[in-house]
């Protein structure tokens, strides 16, 4: 293989795309903090998305190597699902993977250790960092294999779309409150469902290879309603998120794409999660609700802020 496309291999591996779910979510957590009063810390803007994006990069990376033998035998790959398709496809050797993890996960270890020495200074910032560094790692490493004990989604979830933004209001405010928390609430709702449409096309080949996703689990029908009541609860949940601090503002940019998430709520309702046609668009447009959300989000904390 030449050289260029090895390189394209190596940039495929990676799944860049991701990244800007990662960049969202890490600045909604720095407007929430300069909304509540904190004044804006560019190194820990900086630094914090350096060890964010290198955990998610390290997490692609490692993923693909670790879970290569779903991969294989996942004979219904979608454009978001079933791996980046490299390593199956020969592109690259498997250890390119392990070891691009590997340096991935010493640079993310790396900028923890300087925002907690020399940027947010403490004990807590090294935790926290480290706990989101180690969850993405043990997702497909083992021994934990954490997405095959049932524990996959909700370990996303935590790393994804609670700890990217809490940790950016941290790094900014140097404390934990309530409102990041409640601003989350209905993106960990959607990050959920959006996992669990991606797993939909990779139950047989996971199941074949005892990666026991909630999808195998469950079975894909109880699945599927799980995924329904996870949209529906992210938007029942608002009133009360207002009443215990959300911003009006903010709660109600949360409901602007309500029309997208009522069709995906009806396409599984009619079955589209058993059908292969509707597998990839599926998923897409549950990527939409979640990230179209959570720019909405941050849109209206950067209007509070300018108010």
């Amino acid at each position: 293989m030449r050289c260029s496309n090895k390189i394209l291999a190596f940039i495929q591996l990676g799944r860049l795309h991701f990244l800007i779910g990662g960049i969202v979510l890490h600045f909604l957590g720095v407007v929430i903090a300069l909304y509540t009063g904190a004044s804006l810390d560019v190194p820990s803007v900086l630094w914090g998305q350096i060890a964010f994006t290198t955990t998610q990069l390290m997490t692609h990376y490692a993923n693909d190597y670790f879970d290569l033998n779903a991969d294989r035998k996942n004979l219904t790959p979608t454009r978001w699902s079933g791996g980046s398709r490299v390593l199956v496809e020969g592109k690259l050797p498997e250890q390119a993977a392990l070891l691009s993890a590997l340096i991935l996960g010493g640079i993310a270890f790396t900028a923890a250790v300087i925002l907690s020495l020399f940027i947010r200074a403490g004990i807590m910032t090294f935790v926290l960092l480290l706990l989101a560094q180690g969850l993405a790692w043990f997702y497909s490493a083992p021994p934990v294999r954490l997405h095959s004990r049932g524990l996959g989604e909700v370990t996303t979830v935590i790393v994804v779309t609670f700890l990217t933004p809490l940790l950016g209001y941290y790094l900014q405010a140097g404390t934990v409150t309530w409102l990041p928390v409640l601003a989350v609430v209905p993106l960990c709702c959607f990050q959920f469902a959006m996992l669990l449409s991606i797993e939909f096309p990779d139950a047989e080949g996971d199941r074949q290879a005892n990666k026991n996703t909630l999808v195998v689990r469950l079975g894909a029908k109880r699945a599927a309603h799980h995924y329904i009541i996870l949209i529906l609860l992210a938007y029942i949940a608002l009133p009360l998120l207002v009443y215990m601090g959300l911003p009006v503002l903010a709660a109600a940019s949360t409901g602007f794409l309500f029309p997208l998430a009522g069709w995906q709520v009806w396409r599984v309702w009619r079955g589209d999660w058993k059908n292969p046609v509707e597998w990839n668009t599926l998923a897409f447009y549950t990527i939409v609700l979640l990230m179209g959300s959570a720019l909405a989000e941050l849109m209206a904390f950067i209007l509070l802020l300018g108010l």
